[in-house]
């Protein structure tokens, strides 16, 4: 298996930092405000400041070099008067597509090839030409919705935090992955498991999939070709790559369990506290039994924090279960941390925030553990793109252009994309808090959590236009875990956790046909349920922790209302499986062939809905 350290360190002039994409904006800035001044103050010089906004200047060099290759962008343009259909015709034929009017402003919102940016800047109807932003898939919108800004102000930014990254590899080369200075990678260490190649032809290295790389951002991107608008949760923290898929975001579990063994070799060297892992598959065993949970317990054992994705199972409705039973492993082990996805709808406020349709649902296949343990933003998320990368190969239309002008970042969704949130809310608090053991950071950020606003509701529906296809979801214990994922909270509470290992066990539900209801039971075979954090007072108790709306001591009660909730319906048994516990049947059925067992990565660009 291959094995580098530290890569070679470029030069300084090879890459923008941070400070110096700030400072080219600001020159830009008023090297136009300055123009605009000289056109207003001498209009007989018939100098005027160019059509095409700064945001948009690397394009329209593209397209005087000839180099545009038939890309597009989305712009908003503004004319000299409201516009006429004769100005949208001149438009349709430079190759525009019209989505909207916009005759407040005298103007319009088109996606017009790059190349035609030379025309636009020719024509004199055409006041100005500006990016129509995105406002609905930044990470500024994770950030947002979480909470992350009071940390940062408070200088908490995951800085001597390291997280490693079992996933496809990162590809380092990225500026938004080195320091504030550039002077070095903040990825300290890559190592192959797949025994594929690293480097692709477009050059990039370790990560030929692109789903690594985007994770990578999610958590520690310092923003510094965007001018920070699509910042990681700890833009300051260390990466180590463990790289255990291949170029198809495929691997195995002997490929993974090799990098969890890898990163309880490397804890002390780099001090790692935290595996992201994005990834997983279908369940075959009983978690105490399967060696993929036994790896990431031995992990969370030696100290080290496993945040784990949920899984892209929501939509799967066996028998009318509505993606209930749909976790996959080791998000079903009850040590970790499993994440859930929601979704911003357009804003960065988190009572916006909903439930992602893809997300999958608990109880947990064979154990009925409940799962997931919170929701985090992972719908149309913004990161990394890694140059000549498979996932950006097939979705090519998914590409964000950076500040240069090229496509520096690129959209994903899934739980996948919730997952690294967390594991860069957990590098903050670890930063804040060094001495916390993985048990007391589970604890607090799922104590902390949002339990109000949209997570709160009974139902809601998302259509995903791709599919055609409205969902249901429903907002419980076993949808939603304890909330969405509040930093600023979590960064403010003092309350500690016992410190050792298993005493924040996701708790098993255990079904009562007599009254339609699900009891939560704590511990397991090796951890008593007197010596765990939920039920066992007040500060821990599960009303605090799952919300009274749906705890109310150790029962938790919906009704029939829920399509698995009725013993007589064949979606009880896909949830709960058999008479005897063993969930063969859901096995069967939920994780067949036909569903794709084999799934290695939780990513998919066409995941988005509306």
């Amino acid at each position: 298996m291959a094995r580098t350290r530290k890569p070679q360190q470029p030069g300084r002039g090879e890459r923008h930092s941070a400070a110096w994409g700030k400072r080219l904006s600001m020159t830009l800035l008023l090297m136009t405000t300055m123009a605009f001044g000289q056109f207003r103050s001498n209009p007989a010089a018939n100098l005027r400041p160019s059509r095409i906004a700064p945001e948009l200047s690397g394009l329209l060099a593209k397209a005087h070099q000839g180099t545009a290759n038939g890309q597009t962008v989305r712009v908003i343009v503004q004319y000299t008067q409201v516009p006429t259909a004769a100005h949208y015709a001149t438009m349709k034929s430079r190759g525009g597509q019209l989505h909207s009017k916009l005759h407040l402003i005298k103007g319009a919102s088109f996606t017009i090839p790059v190349s035609a940016l030379p025309q636009l800047e020719a024509d004199p109807d055409i006041v100005s030409v500006s990016i129509d932003h995105p406002m609905n898939v930044a990470d500024d919108m994770t950030n947002g919705a979480i909470g992350t800004s009071s940390a940062w102000n408070a200088g908490y930014t995951g800085a001597g935090v390291t997280i490693a990254v079992i996933d496809s590899g990162i590809n380092d080369a990225h500026p938004d992955l080195w320091n504030s200075a550039h002077t070095a990678s903040r990825v300290l260490y890559h190592q192959d498991f797949t025994g594929t190649p690293t480097t692709n032809s477009a050059g990039a290295n370790y990560d030929l999939y692109g789903h690594g790389t985007h994770v990578a951002g999610i958590i520690a991107g310092n923003g510094s070709l965007s001018g920070g608008e699509y910042e990681g949760v700890a833009p300051q923290a260390n990466l180590v790559d463990l790289r255990a898929l291949d170029e198809n975001g495929a691997g195995t579990d002997s490929t993974v369990i090799a990098a969890i063994q890898e990163a309880i070799a490397l804890q002390s060297t780099y001090n790692i506290r935290i595996i992201n892992l994005s990834l997983g598959r279908g369940i075959a065993v009983s978690y105490t039994q399967d060696p993929l949970c036994q790896a990431v317990e031995q992990a969370w054992n030696s100290g080290i924090l496993v945040v784990v994705a949920a899984g892209n199972y929501g939509r799967l409705s066996v028998d009318g279960s509505n993606g209930f039973g749909t976790i996959t492993a080791p998000g079903n082990d009850p040590y970790v941390l499993t994440v859930g996805a929601s979704k911003s709808n357009g804003s960065t406020s988190a009572s916006a925030e909903t439930l992602a349709s893809y997300s999958s649902k608990g109880p947990t296949t064979y154990d009925h553990i409940a799962k997931p343990d919170l929701v985090a933003p992972g719908n149309d998320v913004v990161s990394l793109s890694a140059p000549g990368a498979t996932l950006e190969a097939d979705y090519p239309a998914e590409l964000v252009d950076g500040t240069d002008g090229n496509p520096d970042y690129f959209t994903l969704s899934g739980t996948s994309m919730a997952t690294p949130a967390v594991a860069g809310a957990a590098a903050l608090l670890l930063q804040e808090q060094s001495s916390l053991t993985p048990d007391q950071v589970k604890a607090r950020l799922m104590r902390t959590t949002n339990k109000a606003a949209n997570l709160g509701l009974v139902t809601s529906s998302a259509y995903v236009p791709h599919l055609a296809t409205t969902f249901v979801d429903f907002y419980d214990l076993l949808s939603v875990g304890s909330g969405l994922l509040d930093v600023q909270t979590a960064m403010s509470d003092t309350n500690l956790a016992p410190s050792n290992a298993g005493t924040a066990l996701s708790p098993t539900v255990v079904f009562n046909p007599s009254n339609d209801s699900i009891s939560l039971v704590y511990g397991n075979s090796t951890v008593p349920a007197t010596s765990v954090v939920w039920g066992t007072s007040v500060v821990w108790g599960t009303s605090v922790v799952w919300g009274t709306a749906e705890v109310s001591g150790t029962s938790v009660v919906w009704g029939t209302s829920l399509p698995y909730m009725d013993n007589t319906l064949a979606a009880f048994t896909v949830v709960w499986g058999s008479s005897t516990g063993t969930a063969t049947t859901a096995t069967s059925v939920v994780w067949g062939a036909s569903v794709g067992n084999a799934d290695a990565a939780f990513s998919d660009a066409g995941d988005d809905e509306q």
